[in-house]
């Protein structure tokens, strides 16, 4: 049985590259490996014109996502090493890998992100208390996103 070797830098230019270009998705091969990167694309709508209210509410002001608000060069946020999906605990009806109020160490699995139909375990850069969550389990991620702080 061959096991499968993942270069995370080629992935990691390849997100980059994603960001770069506006590309929904991108596939290189070579000799008999291949990868794939991909991120959730802009869901079109079409529908037919719809008649417009005589008066309509004022709209509520943006609200910014909390993973926006959170820089990613904060000195406690973990970042997203790749496109993919996240899940915050091993399994479906088990607990979380962790919550927030809970102390870490460097090296613990914080939460896995799947991509490329394999589970990749993410780790905590550092030791610190988990402060916030910022992903759902289930939810799409980009690479770089903020996924949680540790302070």
């Amino acid at each position: 049985m061959t096991r499968l070797t993942i270069d995370e830098e080629a992935i990691r230019r390849l997100a980059a590259l994603l960001e770069e270009t506006g590309l929904a998705e991108i596939e290189i091969a070579e000799a008999e490996s291949r990868i794939r990167v991909s991120r959730p694309a802009a869901a079109a709508v079409i529908a037919a014109p719809t008649p417009q209210p005589q008066a309509a509410p004022p709209a509520a002001p943006a609200q910014a996502s909390p993973a926006q608000e959170i820089d990613a060069s904060h000195p406690g946020a973990v970042t997203s090493p790749m496109v993919g999906v996240v899940y915050l605990s091993p399994e479906p009806n088990a607990p979380p890998f962790v919550k927030p109020g809970d102390r870490v160490a460097a090296g613990q699995t914080l939460l896995l992100i799947e991509a490329m139909k394999t589970f990749n375990q993410i780790k905590s850069p550092r030791s610190g208390t988990v402060t916030r969550i910022l992903v759902e389990s289930g939810a799409p991620v980009e690479y770089g996103e903020v996924l949680m702080l540790i302070e």
